[in-house]
């Protein structure tokens, strides 16, 4: 396994920083863009009519840190950030799923055209400008927050030496379903074993995914 060391003296594969998985990410993603662009303007036009903003941006940590504002369909209701709030101190489940999961099933903030989008993941199509930006790639960890980063431990420099993910390991092995720590060690495996063969590998893994709707809420 050709390996090289990061700043922060952690092994990762050659491939995840080498210009070669740049150079896919944004010609492919640039191809995707265009040939979605036809459902991405309908499921726009799904989200608008809920009277909710189209697009939903969040701060995300990115390579080497940097935090990046990650795009998103609207899938959720304007003060999502208060209904889950009152959501955490009222109901101790809920809090303890919350908290090893960082998701919550059958989540009262999701809309009805949200829960539909989710289902069948058109809400990260926006994440592909992401990519062309070069925020993210097609395959990667999973994006996570500043707050979530502290959960990773010692393989958050592994996480950090890559760029986020539109999916990656944690999307093809179960999704919602994988509990915590697993998904880090996905993430963490990534790092350390990517290569272009398993990039295809996954992409192709992904659309079967999506198609049975796996693992996703």
């Amino acid at each position: 396994m050709n390996c090289l060391r990061t700043k922060d003296s952690v092994k990762v594969s050659k491939y995840v920083s080498g210009r070669m998985k740049r150079v896919f990410d944004t010609t492919l993603a640039m191809m995707l863009l265009v040939i979605s662009a036809p459902v991405m303007i309908v499921v726009a036009l799904a989200v608008s009519f809920t009277g909710l903003p189209v697009i939903y941006s969040h701060s995300r940590v990115g390579r080497g840190g940097v935090e990046f504002s990650c795009l998103k369909f609207r899938t959720m209701v304007n003060n999502a950030d208060e209904v889950l709030s009152e959501l955490l101190s009222s109901d101790d489940n809920i809090r303890k799923q919350w908290e090893l999961e960082r998701k919550i099933r059958s989540d009262p903030r999701v809309t009805k055209v949200g829960a539909w989008l989710r289902k069948t993941s058109l809400d990260e199509l926006p994440q592909l400008f992401n990519v062309v930006k070069g925020d993210m790639s097609l395959v990667g960890p999973r994006p996570v927050t500043k707050g979530e980063l502290i959960k990773y431990g010692l393989m958050s420099s592994n996480y950090l030496a890559c760029r986020p993910g539109l999916t990656g390991l944690w999307q093809v092995s179960g999704r919602s379903e994988v509990d915590y720590r697993e998904r880090v060690s996905m993430d963490a495996k990534y790092s350390l074993e990517a290569t272009l063969v398993k990039d295809l590998s996954i992409l192709v893994r992904t659309v079967g995914v999506v198609i049975r709707r796996s693992g996703a809420y």
